[in-house]
This record gives structure tokens, C-alpha cells and sequence, in this order.
């Protein structure tokens, strides 16, 4: 069974390694048998399993489902789940929801963004035994404020603050912190100043871990995709091939190059 421990000492030997999204038995297994240990059941499924053109509209229902179809198919994988849209607004609120989702299969709960409320959240769940994984840099559940998936911290003052909320999750208690869309010197600078793991995705390959949506990483979603991702199966004979290529790629330090990263 891989754990926290595993990617804290993952970490400290400077072992890069390769995570991805999944929400279903059939996946999970795959990867988990490919060599993927950290998986992530996202709320991305509102957009690439349900149709939606967010994440807004997915529920806790929705989560736990999925959550729980993950673990059957990879019982010895770290595995998080997302915490949906409003549902860790209050601590008492997402303590009772993330009990749901730990009791579903998930090792740990993520929850997007930075403040005091949400510092205030981490620390209350974390005293009461759930793991919290923050999310930092382009959060989905607030596309309305940012008027869209947009780069974050590219100005000094953003980066200021991109780091200084980093900090203050790790200091509430956080054990892990996703990355999203940030620009590789500040992505290094925030891994290299926390000591707990970083996984970037859009955020250069500086960072202790990747992941990516499995849609975006075979070349299967149905719109464009995002500029930080590649199309692993593209270059392989199968799927398997494909997984494969991935771990390799993020191991080597091969994938993000720039190409996949912002300046």
C-alpha cells in the first residue's frame, strides 16, 4: 500500500513520480498495474465523464461513486478525492463530507485554494484525522472569479501570494499540495521552499510529482486540449504503451519540457 510516507521520502531522494485522474475500476487497475501509485478521482469527471463545461455541477454523490469504483480496481494506490464545489464551505461542513469520501476508498481530500478560511478548514480537519491535500495556482471551482483557466502568478504580486499561501497550507497541517498552471520558476521556488510533496500539472517539471487528466494524457478529450498536456498515446502502439511512456517520461524528468510549461 503506497502512503504519505512513501512520497514525503519520494521527496527527500528527489524520485520524480507520475500520478494521473481516473474513475473507474477498469483504468485504475491499469495504471496501478503499469506502475502509477498515486491516483486522483477528480472533480474533472463533470467535464470529462458527465459532459459539463465545468466542475461546478459535480456533487458528493458523484464523488463518493467514483471514488469507490477507483479502489476496487486499486487497493494499494495513494488515492485522493476532490472535496466538489461548496462542499467544505464551513469546517464542520467539510469534515462531514470528507468523512464520506474516506470512507468511500480515499486516502486523502483535496481541497482547492488558499485564504484563511480555507487555512482555518485544513487545520480542523487534519486535527480530527483526514488527510487534506491543498490545490494552489489555477483552481477550477473558481472560474468565475477568474473569468477563466487562466495562468496564475505571472506578476510579482501573484507569485508573492501564490507563495505565501503555500506556506500557509503546509503550516495548517496540509500533507500534500497540487500545482496547477503556474509558471516553472515559481512552481521550483514554492517545491523547493515546502517541505511536503508538490504535484504540478501546467506548472514545469521542477515540482516532486505530475498529473494529468487520463483524457488529456491519450488524447481523447473532446475539445482542444490544454497546452501543458501531451497525447501519450499518440506515440504508442496501445494504451499500455502509452501509460508506460508517461511514467518514464515524468521519472526521467523528460515531460513537462517547455513545451508543456509557461514562462
Amino acid at each position: 500500500m503506497t502512503t504519505i510516507s512513501h512520497l514525503q521520502t519520494w521527496k527527500q531522494q528527489k524520485r520524480k513520480f507520475a500520478s494521473i485522474t481516473a474513475y473507474d475500476a477498469a483504468f485504475s487497475r491499469l495504471f496501478s498495474k503499469e506502475g502509477i501509485e498515486v491516483m486522483l478521482v477528480g472533480d474533472s469527471l463533470g467535464m470529462v465523464i458527465q459532459g459539463y463545461n465545468s466542475t461546478l455541477p459535480v456533487t458528493l454523490e458523484d464523488m463518493v461513486y467514483h471514488t469507490r469504483c477507483v479502489r476496487r480496481g486499486a487497493p494499494s494506490c495513494f488515492l485522493l478525492a476532490d472535496l466538489p464545489f461548496m462542499n467544505y464551505s464551513t469546517p464542520i461542513e467539510a469534515c462531514k463530507n470528507a468523512a464520506a469520501l474516506i470512507r468511500a476508498g480515499a486516502n486523502i481530500v483535496k481541497v482547492e485554494g488558499g485564504g484563511t478560511w480555507l487555512v482555518d478548514t485544513i487545520h480542523y480537519l487534519t486535527e480530527r484525522a483526514v488527510p487534506v491535500c491543498a490545490h494552489l495556482g489555477l483552481t477550477p471551482q473558481s472560474v468565475n472569479i477568474f473569468g477563466g483557466y487562466k495562468v496564475q502568478g505571472r506578476d510579482p504580486a501573484g507569485a508573492e501570494k501564490l507563495l505565501a499561501n503555500a506556506q500557509a497550507v503546509e503550516k495548517s497541517g496540509a500533507e500534500l499540495l497540487v500545482l496547477e498552471c503556474v509558471p516553472i520558476a515559481l512552481a521550483e521556488s514554492i517545491t523547493q521552499t515546502l517541505t511536503i510533496p508538490v504535484i504540478g500539472i501546467g506548472a514545469g517539471s521542477a515540482t516532486d510529482g505530475q498529473i494529468l487528466v487520463m483524457h488529456d494524457a491519450f488524447g481523447i478529450t473532446n475539445e482542444k486540449a490544454p497546452s501543458f498536456t501531451k497525447d501519450f498515446l499518440a506515440e504508442s502502439k496501445n494504451i499500455t504503451e502509452a501509460i508506460r511512456r508517461y511514467v518514464k517520461e515524468v521519472e526521467s524528468g523528460e515531460f513537462p519540457s517547455m513545451t508543456h510549461s509557461f514562462i
